[in-house]
C-alpha cells in the first residue's frame, strides 16, 4: 500500500536517507559515473523539506520505494523530484505503482515534470511507458547527461 510518509517520524526519515543513498549509487553506476558528488541531504533537510514523500512499505515497515513531488513554478504543474527503489526490490512494479499513484492522486494537475539520467534505461522506459515525452537535455554537476521528461494530461 502507498502512504504519505511522515517526515516527523525519525525511523521514516532514516529509511528515506538510506534509500536515497542506495538508489543514488545504483543510478550513478547505471549511467556510467565513476565519481559523483555526495548527496547534500541530511536527516534535518529531509525532515524540513516542503516536498511530499510517498512510499511503499513492507509488512515489517521496511521502505521498499519512495516518490517525492514538489510544486513547480506553475500551479497546474508538479515536479517529480525523486523516484527511488531499494536495490533489493527492483523489477517488482514498485516504481510503476508509485508513479501511477502520483498521477492519479493529482487529477487537477495538468503537467508533470521529471528529470532522469539519459542512460538510465529502466527509468527512461518507465516514464515513456506512462506517456512522458523527452525534452531538453542537461548535464549534471557530475557530468551525467540528463533528460527532462514532461507528461501533459489530455
Amino acid at each position: 500500500m502507498i502512504v504519505r510518509l511522515s517526515l516527523q517520524d525519525p525511523e521514516v526519515v532514516e529509511q528515506l536517507w538510506s534509500l536515497e543513498h542506495a538508489a543514488y549509487r545504483m543510478e550513478a553506476a547505471a549511467i556510467g559515473l565513476i565519481e559523483y558528488p555526495p548527496l547534500p541531504e541530511t536527516f534535518d533537510s529531509i525532515r524540513s523539506s516542503g516536498d511530499h514523500f510517498y512510499g511503499i512499505l513492507a509488512d515489517d515497515g521496511e521502505l521498499l520505494g519512495a516518490i517525492v513531488v514538489t510544486p513547480a513554478a506553475s500551479p497546474d504543474c508538479l515536479e517529480i523530484a525523486r523516484l527511488m527503489i531499494h536495490p533489493d526490490h527492483l523489477r517488482q512494479g514498485i516504481g510503476a505503482s508509485l508513479l501511477k499513484y502520483v498521477l492519479d492522486s493529482h487529477p487537477d494537475t495538468n503537467t508533470f515534470i521529471v528529470t532522469a539520467g539519459t542512460r538510465n534505461t529502466p527509468a527512461v522506459s518507465l516514464y515513456r511507458k506512462f506517456g512522458f515525452v523527452p525534452g531538453e537535455s542537461v548535464t549534471s554537476a557530475a557530468g551525467a547527461n540528463l533528460t527532462v521528461f514532461r507528461y501533459h494530461r489530455s
